[in-house]
C-alpha cells in the first residue's frame, strides 16, 4: 500500500527531529570533551540536516485544507 500524503510529511518531519537531536548530542558531546575548537564546529554544523520540501509542505497544506474545522461554526445572532 503506497504512503498517503499525511505519512511522508510525519515520517520527513520525523527524520528531521531526528537529525536535529543527533547534531545536538554531538555538539554537547564535543563541549563536554573539551574538543571545543573550529574544525569540530565546522563538520558539526556542515552535517546535512533533511529538509521538508516544498511539494511536501503544498501537499500538507492541501490536505489540511480539506479537514473539517476544529471548531464548530458559530450560529450567526438575529436582530432581535
Amino acid at each position: 500500500m503506497p504512503a498517503m500524503p499525511k505519512d511522508r510529511l510525519i515520517a520527513a518531519l520525523g527524520a528531521q527531529l531526528r537529525a536535529e537531536r543527533e547534531t545536538r548530542d554531538a555538539l554537547a558531546e564535543v563541549i563536554a570533551n573539551g574538543q571545543l575548537d573550529r574544525d569540530v564546529l565546522l563538520a558539526i554544523l556542515s552535517d546535512p540536516v533533511p529538509v521538508v520540501t516544498r511539494d511536501e509542505i503544498v501537499r500538507a497544506e492541501a490536505w489540511l485544507r480539506g479537514l473539517p474545522p476544529a471548531l464548530p461554526a458559530r450560529p450567526k445572532l438575529r436582530a432581535a
